[in-house]
């Protein structure tokens, strides 16, 4: 049986039969063999869960298996065989702390066949699989159990007695025999509270009927009885008055039964609750507790002022000062947002010169003068200030709406000798940029508040603000001391606030504030963008566009002007948008570059001259002209300044172009035929050379100071120049001469020997490989077997037309090694290479 779907959490497992005993994983097992009848067996599985006092049964019918088989002819019917009749007593039955006598007998078991009796016992429950130490015992010879004590159901639900006959010899003919002794629960055990205190909490006015809290009580005998059928009851209320909750009976809820609770009247109550068992009858067992229902405040009580006015004094011009304090009165409970006051000035404080705030400690509201107040203007003033709680207010029930609660204040204003004052406090001056120096820009002056008039009083700027302007100690006139523009330092900000002292006779001072803005000035020409056009045959119009920096109205809309009259007459302008104008020519302008002179004037009237040179050119396109004028035929067009100027530039470039090309051929040969060992171009670069004795090679020539049929003198003027000319079947000579000496290379062209622009130096000839040749032979001598020396010394001639990546030298050596064979498959781009490398 699966008891996990029935009652996952099942403690106690029992069966209502006890031939039958179910496991904790819901196996069901016979306890003595059985006979079944064609009647189907019905037996019923309990299970419990004793913390949550839950109970669920399984149901469990049994029936005997019909075993079919297949009927033949001449068969026999079957006969019924008789069975030995057993022994089964009946369940029994002990009442739970019992009184006795004991021993007491309880059930009786017997056997036809046995004689003797022998008993083991195992309680299910809480005890389950302990020795109850002797509680039951057996006769021997009769088969009666008796019971030799008292029994706790709460300890022992129930007991399983297993009993065995055997004859006097020790046989043993009947099947063990499982008895049940089921322990009769006896009312013994009051309920009790789960809780020794219960507290619950509920808002003021709450409604009749709202839940409060619930009492919990349990009882130990056995479930679903009256035994631990439980009723509740309140039993007294404090304060005694009228009473103020409901009790469930049943389930134990405790709910408001008064419509008004009153926290400032009652803030808690104490009930005393009781719970019965045996369902409330007054034989049954009860238990009393304790519950404290406290009452939560809400905002139900407006605050009202202590009193209704209030009368204070402060100094003129005093600021950041508390002149006076008033306090409320709040039935609400004390700290609670309920009861926290928050101050409002509701009128006399248009100026904004008076703050009230409130002291979390007192509750109290604390007046003060946030702005300096003029005796001359106002000598007293009257402030109304409300008062209102932090959180909303709760109309308690069958109650008026309050209105709210205010007083008034006030505030006499007492008088005192103060110093001058500016008005206004913030004088904003505006000055355009590039005005002289001295120019008088406004007058900003103090009056003395007791008399009015300003007469007496000095002016003066402190040191360490901006130096722009100055002010007359007497007159109070403020003018300028620098040139002020908008482009320079800390005058791109646009302004500059400046403090101005005033001082009385008493010396008594003042401040007041000058903000000095620069304004925007003509100060900047307008100009032409671009200046230089092609126009062709077609003579689409140009647009002119010019820019001023200014700002506005200092810059567009422009108007242009051609201030040349005889130009003017050939060439009109056009009107396009406020920054640019259409230039044009007229119907009988001839072909060639003008210069025309236009003036462009800004909204501010400034005038800024410009040339536009324009190249009137007779082509389809402005590429054609290329700067310079098309010549007519018949016609005397000359050739502009831009024209020679792009010739000559295009001749020095073909000239460095043939400069460069000359440069690399020379170095290409030099480094071919001399510089051999520096070159980073090579397939594969080795710096080890191994060493090898000492060699002479024929192909080896010592420097020489005359020139053999390899090479050709050239004499020009003093100097003597050598040259060295390739061919088929030659080395490389190395000539020397007198004075200063170059060394060349003549190229072969046309049949005719050409002369190379390149030249090197005798000197820087020999000093490069004189000593990389003379290291060379040193490194072949020290090698005894000579293995590397045929590769430092090698005439190399024209091989003709064969692989051009033959043996490469030492690196032969370690071919296998380096895997060289990839010189002889070489793709016909590197064979390209290879051809223009080798010159024939």
């Amino acid at each position: 049986v699966d008891l996990k779907e029935c009652l996952q959490s099942a403690e106690f497992i029992t069966s209502s039969d006890g031939n039958f005993k179910v496991l904790e994983d819901g196996s069901v097992y016979t306890t003595s063999a059985l006979s079944l009848s064609a009647e189907k067996k019905t037996f019923t599985i309990l299970l419990k869960d004793i913390q949550e006092q839950v109970q669920k049964k399984i149901h469990v019918d049994l029936v005997k298996e019909d075993k079919k088989t297949p009927k033949t002819r001449h068969t026999r019917d079957t006969v019924l065989k008789r069975t030995k009749r057993r022994w089964g007593p009946i369940p029994s039955v002990m009442i739970e702390n019992s009184l006795g006598p004991f021993p007491l007998q309880i059930q009786q078991v017997q056997s036809d066949t046995a004689q003797n009796y022998t008993i083991y016992y195992s309680a299910s429950g809480p005890g389950i699989d302990q020795d109850p130490k002797g509680l039951f015992y057996i006769e021997r010879e009769t088969g009666n159990i008796f019971a030799t004590r008292a029994v706790d159901r709460e300890q022992y639900p129930s007991f399983q007695i297993i009993c065995f006959a055997t004859t006097p010899d020790g046989y043993s003919p009947e099947v063990p025999l499982v008895h049940t002794i089921r322990i009769e629960d006896d009312n013994d055990n009051a309920p009790y509270f789960t809780q020794d205190l219960f507290e619950f909490c509920v808002p003021e006015n709450s409604r009749p009927g709202v839940v409060v809290g619930k009492v919990i009580a349990e009882d130990r005998d056995e479930p679903y009885t009256l035994h631990t059928t439980l009723k509740y009851r309140i039993v007294s209320q404090t304060p005694p008055i009228t009473p103020a909750f409901s009790l469930h009976g049943d389930t134990g809820v405790i709910s408001v039964l008064l419509p008004q609770l009153d926290r400032e009247l009652v803030p808690s109550y104490t009930l005393l609750v009781e719970v019965r068992d045996m369902a409330g009858q007054p034989f049954g067992l009860c238990t009393t507790g304790t519950v404290v229902v406290r009452i939560e405040d809400t905002n139900d009580n407006a605050p009202s002022f202590k009193q209704l006015q209030y009368e204070t004094r402060v100094e003129e011009n005093r600021v950041s000062v508390e002149i006076l304090r008033v306090s409320v009165v709040d039935l609400d409970e004390p700290g609670s947002p309920g009861s926290g006051a928050v101050y409002e000035i509701i009128r006399g404080n248009d100026d904004q010169a008076f703050e009230i705030t409130t002291d979390k400690n007192t509750n109290e509201g604390i007046l003060c003068v946030v702005k300096g107040l003029d005796y001359e203007t106002a000598k007293q003033r009257v402030l109304v200030i409300g008062v209102n709680n932090e959180a909303p207010y709760v109309l308690a029930p069958h109650s008026q709406q309050l209105s709210q609660s205010t007083c008034s204040v006030t505030v006499h204003v007492l008088d005192v000798d103060e110093g001058p004052v500016f008005k206004p406090c913030l004088l904003r001056l505006d000055v355009k940029e590039c005005e002289d120096v001295g120019t008088a820009i406004g007058r900003y002056v103090a009056e003395d508040p007791e008399t009015g008039n300003s007469e007496g009083i000095r002016y003066r700027i402190p040191p360490g603000q901006c130096n722009w302007i100055n002010i007359d100690d007497r007159s109070g006139e403020v003018r300028t001391v620098r040139v002020l523009d908008r482009d320079i330092g800390e005058m791109r900000r646009g302004q500059c606030n400046v403090t101005v002292l005033a001082i009385d006779r008493n010396g008594k001072t003042g401040t007041g504030t000058i903000q000095v803005c620069i304004v925007p000035g003509n100060k900047n020409f307008p100009r032409i963008t671009q200046t230089d056009y092609i126009m062709c045959r077609d003579r689409k119009p140009i647009c002119l566009t010019a820019e001023d920096v200014d700002e506005a109205p200092y810059s567009a809309p422009f108007v242009y002007r051609i201030t040349d009259r005889n130009l003017a007459s050939m060439w009109k302008l056009t009107p396009h948008d406020d920054n640019s104008w259409y230039l044009s020519p007229k119907s009988d302008t001839p072909y060639g570059i003008y210069e025309i002179p236009v003036s462009v004037i800004d909204n501010g009237g400034k005038i800024g001259e410009n040339i536009v040179r324009v190249n009137l050119c007779d082509c389809v396109t402005p590429t054609e002209c290329d700067g310079r004028t098309r010549q007519l035929s018949g016609g005397n067009v000359t050739l502009g300044l831009w024209a020679i100027l792009a010739m000559i530039l295009g001749s020095l470039l073909l000239l460095l172009i043939l400069i460069t090309i000359c440069g690399c051929c020379g170095a290409g040969v030099m480094h071919r035929q001399v510089t051999d060992d520096c070159a980073n171009h090579n397939l594969i670069i080795s710096n080890t050379e191994a060493p090898g004795e000492e060699v002479m090679d024929h192909n080896i020539i010592p420097l020489q100071t005359t020139c053999d049929q390899g090479g050709y003198g050239v004499k020009t003027g003093d100097q003597q120049t050598f040259e060295m000319v390739k061919g088929r079947g030659h080395t490389l000579e190395s000539v020397k001469g007198g004075g200063h000496q170059t060394l060349g290379s003549v190229k072969e062209g046309g049949g005719q020997p050409m002369m190379d622009t390149c030249r090197y130096s005798y000197s820087e000839w020999h000093n490069f490989t004189h000593p990389r040749l003379g290291e060379k032979v040193h490194l072949c001598r020290q090698d005894e077997e000579q293995k590397h020396s045929e590769d430092y010394l090698l005439s190399y001639n024209y091989e003709g037309k064969g692989s051009l990546a033959g043996s490469v030298g030492c690196c032969s050596d370690q071919h296998e090694e380096e895997a060289l064979d990839f010189l002889d498959q070489l793709e016909p781009k590197f064979r390209t290479l290879a051809e223009t490398c080798i010159k024939r």
